[in-house]
């Protein structure tokens, strides 16, 4: 058994499977959740409860948070009876929510006050890949956290990167990562939605191009649940909208222009006034077969 102690807060649809795979590999996990049936997930798998993020850190070595936004890491780190408060000196957070880069320089400097070491690491992945331990785990901060973190970031992951020495490194690389997913899912559903509109039979469109130059994991996977109508989470429109937000803040910070990114946001603007807010990102299509008048389920042969 792993002689890190390691807590777990923020028991979601990515940190409940991530938790478990850490109680797998044989790692003492103690748990905190703002809700409860997170904390019984975890408990099922093995994971010890406390009452607070105060005690969460006064039990564990390692702490990792899965949240939200960046307000709720910066809650759970430094609020009342947060893990600031019942840290030891050497303590490291890893927090694996995608929040602003600038948040994450900020949390990390204020725990570092107080001796305690912070990596800002971000995931990229579905829930199978969470619960596979597959995830892509993109990593910012200190070499010294970095390494001594790096067993507990392998239980959960099999792609981990450590982008660079600052905090925030980690959360500009998922930003990038958010680019690539979400414009690749607009050409999933706008190809799609063009071949239900040409009267093709889309699955075999489908079949006739994932395996080409214009193939993606966002079209071989989603595209599969799009020609099924399955717009059920893995993770919600609502969420994408906050990576959105994020995302084109720094933009605006940088006097960038990201186009294919502003027209992603615009369409799940539509997606959510449609009351879509709660369903996955591969919603998107909503707005798009709104827009051309077809539903691809009914040009499946």
């Amino acid at each position: 058994m792993s002689q890190l102690k390691v807590g777990f807060i923020g028991l979601g649809y990515m940190g409940r499977p991530m938790c478990a795979n850490l109680l797998k590999k044989g790692f003492p996990v103690v748990v905190w959740n703002r809700s409860r049936p997170g904390i019984e997930f975890a408990v099922s798998h093995g994971a010890v409860e406390v009452n607070s993020a105060r005690e969460v850190a006064e039990a564990s070595d390692i702490v990792v948070t899965s949240v939200k936004h960046g307000g709720d890491t910066a809650e759970v780190a430094l609020g009342h009876n947060g893990l600031s408060c019942g840290a030891r000196p050497g303590m490291i957070l890893i927090d694996m929510s995608t929040i602003a880069p600038a948040e994450a320089r900020s949390i990390a400097g204020r725990l570092a006050e107080r001796g305690v070491l912070m990596l800002d690491a971000p995931v990229s992945g579905s829930t199978p890949r969470a619960e596979a331990g597959t995830l892509s785990i993109m990593v910012g901060g200190p070499s010294e956290a970095f390494e001594r973190a790096l067993p507990v970031l392998q239980a959960m992951g099999s792609s981990i990167v450590h982008v660079g020495e600052e905090n925030g490194a980690g959360q500009g690389a998922k930003l990038c990562n958010q680019v690539l997913v979400l414009v690749n899912l607009l050409a999933t559903c706008e190809a799609l939605t063009l071949g239900a509109g040409l009267g093709l039979d889309v699955r075999r469109v489908y079949d006739a191009v994932k395996g080409g130059a214009g193939g993606s994991w966002q079209f071989e996977n989603l595209g599969a649940k799009l020609l099924q109508g399955d717009l059920e989470p893995g993770g919600t429109v609502e969420t994408v909208q906050k990576d959105l937000d994020i995302l084109m803040s720094a933009a605006r910070a940088l006097h960038m222009t990201l186009p294919g990114s502003s027209l992603v946001q615009q369409l799940y603007n539509a997606v959510e006034a449609d009351g879509k807010g709660k369903k996955g990102h591969q919603a998107l299509v909503a707005a798009y077969e709104r827009l051309s008048g077809v539903h691809i389920p009914d040009h499946v042969g």
